[in-house]
């Protein structure tokens, strides 16, 4: 995301195949969690059209995030509140057949969302969940790489060369390799637009923690939205730490979903 232009409305943020276009939270108590990320992000919330336990978040009248009810029967199975992540599709169902072939698992197969579009979610071969988003009358957030906005997804795997190959043959993803110390980082591009992250569960800190996709928010102030949420009831995992893009922190909402904040740098690097 770090490519799109910043401040827009929905007819001039442009997404195309294989672009994170939109996230939303399955959250245990949907009415809970849109009063929290109101008082820490200042989103204002709608409620979705149809009476559907869903509920719109917009950032000056701009569409960013989206939160759900989770289902009762997923809660009795155990799984925890999460962020989920799309990535734009021409054609939902080919590409969820696709991703058949490559050896990613279907937990949801292609469903119609009305008039919004078409979704459905996948499990990449190394475990980590991706949505798909095929655009209706919903295209996606209307501003992103503004402070409390989407800027950038990553995915945490312990199998990166199996991760890029299933991406790049399912959504045409290539990639840029960045050095940083003790493991390298990787950079997926569409096109030229910097689109994703890949980053190695390496070492014991990752044990236990399964392979995931990673949604990150910008912030005007890192360290005064980590002490909001701590204030608040969430809790910071990671706390504020200065990478070359920016300033940023792993933190949960009161419920447990996980999510990471981040001050840009003014020019961030793609």
């Amino acid at each position: 995301m770090l490519d799109a232009q910043g401040d827009q409305r929905m007819s001039e943020v442009k997404y195309e195949e294989g672009v994170f276009c939109w996230v939303d939270l399955s959250a245990h108590d949907m009415a809970a969690a849109s009063r929290w990320y109101s008082e820490v992000f200042g989103w204002e919330m709608a409620v979705g059209a149809g009476g559907m336990p869903y509920t719109m978040a917009t950032q000056s009248g701009d569409l960013v995030a989206g939160l759900g009810q989770m289902p009762d029967e997923m809660q009795r199975q155990g799984v925890p509140p999460m962020w989920n992540n799309y990535v734009w599709v021409e054609d939902c169902a080919k590409v969820e057949a696709n991703a058949r072939e490559l050896g990613g698992t279907v937990f949801a197969t292609t469903m119609a969302i009305g008039e919004f579009g078409s979704m459905a979610f996948l499990q990449d071969p190394t475990g980590a969940m991706i949505g798909l988003w095929q655009p209706g009358t919903h295209r996606g957030a209307q501003r992103v790489n503004q402070p409390n906005s989407m800027c950038w997804n990553e995915l945490m795997t312990r199998d990166v060369d199996k991760a890029k190959d299933f991406y790049a043959k399912l959504l045409g993803w290539t990639y840029q390799v960045i050095p940083m110390g003790d493991f390298d980082y990787t950079s997926a591009m569409c096109g030229e637009r910097s689109n994703a992250g890949l980053m190695p569960m390496t070492g014991p800190e990752w044990e236990g923690v399964p392979p995931h996709w990673m949604v990150y928010f910008a912030v005007a102030d890192t360290d005064a939205i980590c002490r909001k949420i701590e204030a608040s009831g969430g809790k910071v995992c990671v706390p504020p730490t200065d990478i070359p893009v920016g300033r940023f922190a792993v933190v949960n909402d009161p419920q447990g979903a996980v999510f990471s904040v981040i001050t840009l740098n003014p020019n961030p690097a793609s």
